[in-house]
């Protein structure tokens, strides 16, 4: 539920919601949000509830988004209209008021059996394919991460420099044939291309429509009522199945993108 109601005027704009896919769509793939994009986010916490929605995991939240509206002056009660959904909306927290903190309002988890599984198919498939470069990894990194409701597989690892991430797969060839061999040898679970190196992996509909059905459901609103912003929104991209739902989607290719439609919709309303 939301913990107090912003300053909306449905006579202005439509909208109650502003969801965000968080890599090319907030940021530069894996670094902090830069400050014009959290100025405009604390801004629009006053209109609208805020729903990054990603495939990263909830830490990754606090460190790219959380500590940079931080930097900018967010409030706490600004905070409880910003809801983060980890894992592709597989897991959802909030800002509790009274604790100070965030809490875990629900995680759908996979069997560890499951996790075993998709670890040494995904790193099975990339050594057959050539794609496999644990050599290029920085120290203590890793190329497969278990983030609980999902399993995912950077080619690079977490900490590799953004250049060389966007260099490794521009074109997505890569990865769509690390997934195409996934299928044949595990095929019963989803898999997705994110980022700039990412592959996700999870149980069947644990995608974006889930955690924006979910979204749906918590916040109390309409599909109607949402603006979603997304990069990958091209079939077989993760913030496809968003349009596939029937929420109205910005596509955009970079935060700039986002920034200028951002300062579109305050400037209406403000």
């Amino acid at each position: 539920m939301v913990a107090n109601k912003v300053k909306h005027d449905p006579g202005q704009i439509a909208k109650r919601v502003l969801a965000f896919d968080i890599d090319q769509t907030l940021n530069i793939a894996k670094t902090p949000i830069p400050p014009e994009i959290a100025e405009l986010l604390v801004h629009c916490l006053d209109y609208f509830e805020i729903c990054p929605i990603s495939g990263q995991k909830f830490e990754q939240f606090l460190i790219q988004i959380v500590d940079e509206l931080q930097k900018v002056g967010v409030t706490e009660v600004q905070l409880t209209h910003l809801h983060l959904f980890a894992a592709q909306g597989t897991q959802y927290y909030r800002y509790n008021l009274e604790q100070h903190d965030w809490e875990q309002a629900y995680n759908y988890p996979l069997k560890p059996e499951d996790v075993a599984k998709i670890t040494a198919v995904l790193e099975e498939s990339a050594r057959e394919l050539g794609y496999w470069e644990a050599d290029k990894l920085l120290p203590g990194d890793q190329i497969i991460e278990n983030r609980l409701s999902q399993v995912t597989f950077s080619a690079l690892g977490q900490a590799m420099g953004t250049s060389e991430k966007y260099d490794w797969d521009p074109d997505c060839q890569k990865r769509t044939a690390i997934v195409e061999k996934c299928r044949e040898k595990l095929p019963d679970f989803l898999y997705e291309i994110g980022g700039t190196t990412s592959i996700n992996v999870a149980a069947p509909g644990m995608n974006k429509e889930f955690g924006m059905t979910h979204l749906l459901e918590e916040l109390r609103v309409d599909k109607a009522e949402i603006l979603y912003f997304g990069d990958m929104t091209q079939p077989g991209g993760n913030d496809y199945p968003v349009i596939q739902m029937g929420i109205e989607t910005i596509t955009v290719r970079s935060h700039e993108d986002t920034a200028y439609a951002l300062r579109g919709i305050l400037g209406v309303i403000s």
